[in-house]
């Protein structure tokens, strides 16, 4: 199953740049990186990226990632997956840019 990360044009280039990332602001403040599945990708991206643009997609392979992932509740008491350590360019299965249009943020199809 593939999970999913967004991350702002500074975070993708940090993390091209160093290989790997402990994650947004919010994730460092958290302890965690933050993921979603596809079925929660279109809240995350409506309740935290609402109007930004140049985001990045990263898609990771939830069983590569091992015990350090973690599905726990969040947002309505959905289980969503979290990952106790950094995430390394090596776990990403996949990127691609998030496009903006009249309809909202467009992710692409997604597994």
């Amino acid at each position: 199953m593939l999970i999913y990360k967004i991350l702002r044009p500074a975070e993708w280039a940090a993390l091209r740049s160093q290989g790997r990332t402990a994650g947004a602001p919010v994730d460092i403040a958290d302890g965690f990186v933050h993921f979603s599945t596809a079925a929660q990708l279109p809240g995350t991206l409506a309740r935290h990226f609402a109007d930004e643009d140049g985001l990045t997609l990263l898609a990771c392979d939830a069983q590569t990632l091992g015990n350090d992932l973690r599905w726990e509740p969040s947002r309505g008491g959905d289980l969503f997956p979290h990952l106790y350590r950094p995430l390394d360019m090596t776990d990403i299965r996949w990127t691609r840019e998030i496009t903006r249009g009249a309809d909202g943020h467009d992710t692409g199809p997604l597994e």
